[in-house]
């Protein structure tokens, strides 16, 4: 399987940005999709943004829209999130994953990282 580890996370100011990093072990041929996930104390999982590993066509939650940018650089293996005009809403310790289909749905993601926190201070 293939080894993700996120970075990045950190505490800032509600309207402050943070850049979140994914580095794969190694580009798997199976995985066609990078997906960011987060989850908040005491809330289920729940889908952020996700990209394709050839290709691009970006996903994003409505709650994100507007303000988080998903992009990846597959020479590096290594997806990124760029989090503007953060909430305090957006606090939660965020995941990335890898799946080999087209889906928001984490049930369909094989392989995650250990996740990194994001705390957004009003």
């Amino acid at each position: 399987q293939v080894q993700l580890v996120e970075s990045g996370g950190g505490s800032v100011q509600e309207g402050g940005s943070l850049r979140l990093s994914c580095v794969a072990s190694a580009r798997s041929s199976s995985s066609t999709v990078y997906g960011w996930f987060r989850q908040a104390p005491g809330k289920e999982r729940e889908f952020v943004a996700l990209i394709r590993v050839r290709g691009s066509s970006p996903f994003y939650a409505d709650s994100v829209k507007g303000r988080f940018t998903i992009s990846r650089d597959n020479p590096k293996n290594t997806v990124y999130l760029q989090m503007n005009s953060l909430k305090a809403e957006d606090t939660a310790v965020y995941y990335c994953a890898l799946a080999s289909q087209y889906t928001s749905n984490l049930r369909e993601y094989d392989s995650w990282g250990q996740g990194t926190q994001v705390t957004v201070v009003s």
